[in-house]
Formats: C-alpha cells, sequence, structure tokens
C-alpha cells in the first residue's frame, strides 16, 4: 500500500480522533477535515503556528510515520521517527550492529556502482556522453578507496548545471537549483529513514557514512542510488518553471510527489515509496546472511544505451 505525504503549509490545529488525524482552522471553527491515521507514511509541517497534540503524535509514531519540521526560512529541519516498528526490532537491530566491516565495504561498493549507474543512464538521456561513467562504475572496488563516486558527481553534476545554463554548483546554500535539490533530498531521506525503521534498523549507523552529529547515517547510505530519481523530477521543473527562487507552495507540491513516482525495480514498474521498502528489506536480508546483494532501482534509458550504461 502507498501512505499518503501529507503537507500542511497554514495555521492549523492537528489532533487525532477516532484512528483518524483531524485538521481544524483557527480562522474557520466550523471546517474540518480528517485523514486516516493509517494511510500516513509521511507529514511535513511548514509553518510555525501549527499545533500537534501528543496523542495524534503517539498514533503517528505507532503508524511508522516520518513527521518533517521546517524551520523559520520553511525549509526542512527536523525529523521524527518512532524508536522501532518491527516485531523483532533487537534481533534485527543485533545483526546489523554485528556486521562485518567487509560486509559493508561490499554493500557500499555496491551502492556506489547502483548510484553512478542511475546518474549515467540519467545523463544518457539527455544526450551527454557517459563513457568515462561506464568506466568509473564498473571500476567501483570494496569500499570504493578510489572514491570514484566523488569523481562520478563531479562529473555528474557539472554536466546538469550546463544543461540548465545556470552559473552554480550542487551546494546546499548554492543557488537554485540547489534549494529545490535540498528540498527534494529531504522528503527522500524522510522515506528511507522511515523505511529503515520498518525494517528493523537504527538509522544512525552507517555502512559508510560516518558523522557523531548525524543521526541518519544509514538513511545517507541507501539513498544515494534514488538521488538521481529526484534529481529527473527537478529536472522537470526546471524546464517548466522560470522563477526558482522560492520554494512556492506550488513547487512543493510537485517535490511531494517524489514518494509515487514510477521506477524500475527488479525489473517491475514500483512507486518510489515502495521500491525503497524493498531495497530495505533486502539490506537487511544482507545483515541476516540471507543474501548477498542489496536490491536497488535502476533508471531506465530513453533511448538505446551504449555497452557502458549497461554492463
Amino acid at each position: 500500500m502507498i501512505k499518503r505525504t501529507l503537507y500542511f503549509g497554514t495555521p492549523c490545529y492537528l489532533k487525532k480522533k477516532d484512528n483518524q488525524l483531524v485538521l481544524e482552522y483557527p480562522d474557520n471553527p466550523n471546517m474540518q477535515k480528517s485523514v486516516p491515521i493509517e494511510d500516513i507514511g509521511i507529514m511535513l509541517i511548514d509553518h510555525r503556528q501549527i499545533s500537534l497534540t501528543h496523542s495524534l503524535i503517539s498514533a503517528l509514531m505507532e503508524n511508522n510515520t516520518a513527521v518533517i519540521s521546517c524551520d523559520k526560512t520553511r525549509k526542512p529541519q527536523g525529523l521524527m521517527l518512532p524508536m522501532y516498528s518491527h516485531h523483532a526490532y533487537v534481533e534485527k537491530l543485533n545483526k546489523q550492529l554485528d556486521a562485518s566491516q567487509p560486509l559493508k565495504k561490499n554493500l557500499w561498493q555496491q551502492t556506489v556502482a547502483a548510484k553512478i549507474r542511475n546518474q549515467a543512464v540519467l545523463l544518457y538521456n539527455m544526450g551527454i556522453d557517459v563513457e568515462k561513467m561506464g568506466y568509473w562504475m564498473k571500476s567501483v572496488r570494496s569500499g570504493d578507496p578510489d572514491n570514484y563516486e566523488a569523481r562520478a558527481a563531479s562529473f555528474y553534476w557539472d554536466c546538469i548545471f550546463k544543461q540548465l545554463e545556470v552559473d552554480t554548483t550542487r551546494y546546499r546554500y548554492g543557488a537554485p537549483p540547489n534549494n529545490l535539490l535540498n528540498y527534494g533530498y529531504a522528503i527522500l531521506r524522510a522515506l528511507v529513514a522511515r523505511s529503515l525503521v520498518g525494517s528493523g534498523m537504527l538509522p544512525a549507523i552507517g555502512i559508510h557514512h560516518r558523522n557523531k552529529y548525524n543521526p541518519f547515517c544509514l538513511a545517507d547510505d541507501v539513498m544515494e542510488p534514488y538521488r538521481p530519481f529526484v534529481d529527473r523530477i527537478i529536472l522537470g521543473i526546471c524546464e517548466e518553471e522560470d522563477d526558482l527562487e522560492e520554494l512556492s507552495p506550488a513547487l512543493k507540491r510537485k517535490l511531494l510527489a517524489i514518494p509515487t513516482a514510477d521506477v524500475m525495480i527488479d525489473k517491475q514498474s514500483s512507486p518510489l515509496m515502495v521500491a525503497v521498502q524493498r531495497t530495505t528489506a533486502s539490506l537487511m536480508r544482507c545483515f541476516e546472511g540471507k543474501q548477498k546483494k542489496i536490491l536497488y532501482p535502476e533508471m531506465e534509458a530513453n533511448i538505446r544505451q551504449s555497452a557502458n550504461t549497461t554492463k
């Protein structure tokens, strides 16, 4: 089942009633809306005058709903998740914590190769020569000691911004479309973190990313091959929209479609949210020793691909 992504951007009061999220407006007390809590996958709170009851928060956590809060500039700032949601959480967590370094390095190798492949296909679909990307993808070794991920990223973003004809670089605080990318990646990160918890893992313990200040290192690992799918959506927005300086409600609505975007995974079309769940479930099976390969999505080429992007 595809869970709903809800966005709240105006002053309101949110509470729980009969297993429903009930929305009330202070300026119009006679107007109410409701949504079944079990249908909610992500909630984005984007206004300083939104209030939530503790009863609602507790119900959302029980439902494994990811709640994203925004700062005063209306950019994603925080992410709330349940401490656990899998029935065998401790057993699953121990498998994650006991994972060997060789296993983690192998999983990172798979992740980097999948990311570079999807980046290469996206560029290929834009008519860009990706021969070197194909070489980098095939050359990734366990743990990526040669840092092909960074080489591919540098080439990838240089091509992307040249295609958009914008004078900027991929930088968190950079000029547009960096603001769209940051917002889109925040949604993707919440999706992945939510699914990791649902699969019995702790998002803080990564296979590659390590940062004592980052509680979502594993989410940042797993989301890497999914980033090009977000990039594709944002490239489409850039082609349609002239003004990207401000993240308007209309632009945010387009980005909130990320969970339902179609992706190919295991040769089947699937909404991105469902694909992420399959990816995290496969990662848990890798930790348990039941399989050796993480299941990641593969971006499809619009035209015939060269051998460099298909192998």
